[in-house]
């Protein structure tokens, strides 16, 4: 795959700055068959981010869902928006894998590229995926945005979502580290427009309450799915009522805070 002089040069600065990867000549086979989707409609919005955010099997095999899956519902023309997210991917496993090579295959002058990272970069045991918030992760935060920008493209930041985790006052507890305010430190050092979503869920979540946010996350009762014989409590994926109420969120927020895209939502 032929590169832009762009991203080599930010990989260079990526090595630089302590990442030892480089663009892969050919993608490995991914560790699970996440698809690499294709653009079929320009302006397109582009979503790249992990499991939070990416398109899952259809009911009734599994009930995992994504935000940006359930973000087709809040848009006037669905085909416009292309889910490059998924399950287990960092900003540094994006890259090594391919998948950051081949959006940039897909993108055209006046696309959207919306993407949220934080949730398996912090993850220090897997050097795959993990990318430290001050230093590699903020690097490739950079590179990205460069790359958008070089394709005549608008980059978008989210910071990620928050894990269902409440304190004995009924307060979530931040669980992600430095990696969301590393996100927002990249986006006003840049200029990009930052969709807080760590934030807006984190009120959504407490508006709820510990017990009834229960019921749009992964907590399955055993039997429930045939995927799942023993069920399920987890605290960071989303059931379907989850996911489209923060896809709601992120469809609101981007209505308010990028003018070019309050026409594209419901």
């Amino acid at each position: 795959m032929v590169m832009e002089r762009r991203s080599w040069l930010a990989l260079s600065a990526l090595t630089l700055a302590g990442c030892a990867n480089t663009w892969p000549a050919a993608p490995p086979a991914p560790e699970r068959a996440w698809p690499y989707p294709t653009a079929t409609l320009h302006p397109s919005l582009h979503l790249v981010g992990d499991s939070t955010m990416a398109d899952k099997p259809a009911l009734p095999l599994h009930p995992e869902r994504g935000w940006g899956q359930l973000l087709r519902e809040r848009m006037l023309e669905p085909a416009r928006l292309v889910n490059h997210a998924a399950n287990g991917r960092s900003t540094r496993r994006f890259v090594d894998e391919g998948r950051w090579p081949h959006l940039l295959t897909q993108l055209r002058r006046g696309d959207f590229v919306l993407i949220q990272f934080g949730h398996n970069d912090q993850k220090d045991d897997d050097p795959r995926r993990y990318a430290p918030a001050q230093t590699d992760f903020k690097a490739y935060l950079r590179s990205f945005i460069a790359d958008v920008r070089a394709k005549g493209a608008t980059p978008l930041l989210a910071t990620p979502v928050v894990r269902r985790k409440f304190d004995a006052q009924g307060r979530i507890v931040q669980t992600l580290g430095e990696w969301p305010q590393a996100l927002r430190d990249v986006a006003s050092e840049t200029g990009v427009t930052l969709i807080d979503m760590n934030m807006l869920t984190a009120r959504h979540l407490e508006t709820l309450g510990p017990e009834a946010s229960k019921l749009q996350f992964m907590w399955i009762a055993p039997g429930q799915f045939a995927s799942l014989p023993d069920g399920r409590k987890d605290d960071t994926h989303y059931v379907e009522s989850g996911a489209r109420a923060t896809a709601a969120l992120a469809a609101e927020a981007l209505k308010a805070q990028v003018p070019a895209l309050a026409g594209w939502f419901r």
